[in-house]
């Protein structure tokens, strides 16, 4: 019998065809990591409104970028194009661009959403739809006072009047969506809540807290803590994020269901602020900003937001990894490689068109 195993079987297993849409995000970015490291061929659409093209690597095998609307690169794919996973990342983020631009983030919440299932409900191998997973946002809770916040509780948004309160609503219709196809098409969807993702990777310039902190706590600068600092949020590694992403949707019983995914650690802003001081060494302080003059007249936030986190602990065993001082030492160091150092000054509106790097997959 010979021992070479230089050769692949002949009958072997080809490797998972995966979508990434926002894949060139904070998030996406790490996701898209983790399934190019496990054998899967990934191709990521974003048009990089908010996304970084070297957030990816800029050559890999098994990588194919295409720079566009993402409705108009469903559209180019050719009849043959199939998938065996889709995840949905693409999305207006961060609080302070939903304030800027109310009508591009609910745009693109929703109706690239409509088009992405359409997609996923007829281009499988098997014919039975992509299984997808939808990455939506804590922000589906509204201003419920409800904590901590279990997939189940009922949901309460401001008034219509109040921009702030459109980004929650557009994610809620994407998990109407994606949970409609479920039932009516049979299509193997799946729906991850997250709250409030951190980690090295990510940049202040659109509202993010943590990178936001560190750079002033760097600079020597005052901290700008919106509010009074006493609302409390829970942060989570993006390692511990992107991680679980994959095992919720290639878990059978996880379709068709809605899952809190973050840590349940709860502090203040304010703590927060105190704690990137120390770990930084800086002799930064904290200045109150009122919401006001940090966003508009009128803004509200939560005071508290915390997740239940035992549907995900019972379906996958979620724990995370990752301390939030460790994290934070970790975007420090990134920060002081120069990470995020040439981010935009503001949002770029997407460009027409269609590009793409890579070969086919």
């Amino acid at each position: 019998m010979s021992n070479d195993h230089s050769h692949p079987p002949k009958h072997a297993t080809p490797p998972r065809r995966v979508l990434v849409t926002g894949g060139a995000g904070f998030i996406g970015s790490h996701l898209v990591g983790l399934l190019i490291a496990r054998g899967d061929d990934v191709t990521v659409i974003d048009n990089l409104s908010t996304g970084r093209r070297d957030n990816l690597p800029a050559r890999h095998e098994r990588l194919r970028f295409i720079q566009g609307d993402l409705a108009d690169a469903l559209a180019a794919f050719g009849k043959a194009e199939s998938f065996d996973q889709i995840y949905h990342l693409a999305a207006a983020v961060g609080v302070k661009l939903v304030m800027d631009d109310p009508i591009r983030a609910i745009e693109t919440n929703v109706g690239r959403t409509i088009e992405l299932f359409k997609f996923a409900a007829t281009r499988s191998r098997t014919g039975a739809g992509v299984p997808t997973l939808v990455v939506s946002s804590s922000e589906v809770y509204g201003k419920g006072s409800k904590t901590p916040f279990s997939e189940d509780d009922d949901v309460v948004y401001g008034p219509t009047t109040v921009a702030r309160w459109c980004y929650g609503a557009s994610k809620a219709l994407d998990e109407y969506l994606a949970l409609a196809y479920h039932r009516q098409h049979g299509l193997p969807a799946a729906i991850v809540r997250l709250f409030n993702t951190v980690g090295p990777g990510q940049v202040g310039e659109f509202g993010m807290v943590v990178p936001r902190f560190v750079r002033s706590a760097l600079a020597g600068e005052a901290i700008e803590v919106y509010g009074d600092g006493s609302q409390t949020r829970c942060f989570c590694d993006v390692r511990d994020v992107a991680a679980a992403m994959p095992r919720v949707l290639g878990e059978p019983a996880c379709l068709g269901r809605v899952f809190n995914l973050g840590s349940d650690r709860s502090l203040s802003i304010r703590e927060l602020a105190e704690m990137v001081v120390r770990v930084v060494g800086s002799r930064s302080t904290v200045r109150l900003v009122p919401y006001s003059q940090a966003y508009a007249p009128g803004f509200e936030d939560l005071r508290d937001r915390k997740p239940d986190l035992a549907r995900i602990r019972e379906a996958i065993g979620f724990l995370p990894r990752w301390s939030l001082e460790e994290t934070i030492r970790d975007v420090v160091e990134w920060i002081r490689q120069g990470g995020g150092a040439e981010v935009r000054t503001q949002v770029q509106a997407p460009a027409r068109g269609v590009h793409t790097e890579g070969r086919a997959l």
